[in-house]
């Protein structure tokens, strides 16, 4: 399973490190130390954790304090979800507190290797939304 650093996981919450620190002390972001003493977060930890954070965010915040817009419509994230299909699969990211869901087969999941607590680009183009593995 792939881990985080604070900082990662805390671009990957849309906040600074420094909140994801002060997070992981209160013990609201569980984390564990690696062989050489840095603090990671288990990424199906981080996927909860994600969703937990989203759910209490405002629904629209002030433009210039949302990080995940972009001219090109691509929102880094974590995947918090993976049905997969006979043929389709459904992928759900958590770009900070934007929840994308996109359909997508499953020969494309396998080939991505996509599974909860990675991180992925959903990227937006009209009413699909394609996902790229970062």
């Amino acid at each position: 399973m792939q881990s985080y650093t604070i900082g990662q996981a805390a671009r990957l919450l849309g906040v600074s490190a420094d909140t994801a620190r002060r997070w992981a002390d209160a013990g609201r972001l569980a984390t564990h130390r690696d062989d050489s003493g840095r603090r990671l977060v288990d990424g199906r930890d981080l996927a909860a954790f994600c969703v937990e954070v989203a759910q209490g965010a405002p629904q629209h915040g002030p433009e210039d304090d949302t990080p995940y817009s972009s001219a090109r419509n691509a929102f880094p994230g974590i995947v918090t979800a993976v049905k997969l299909g006979d043929v389709a699969a459904q992928v759900e990211i958590q770009a900070g507190p934007h929840r994308l869901v996109s359909l997508l087969t499953r020969e494309a999941v396998e080939e991505l290797g996509l599974e909860v607590g990675m991180q992925a680009t959903a990227r937006v183009k009209s009413t699909s939304v394609h996902i790229d593995r970062t």
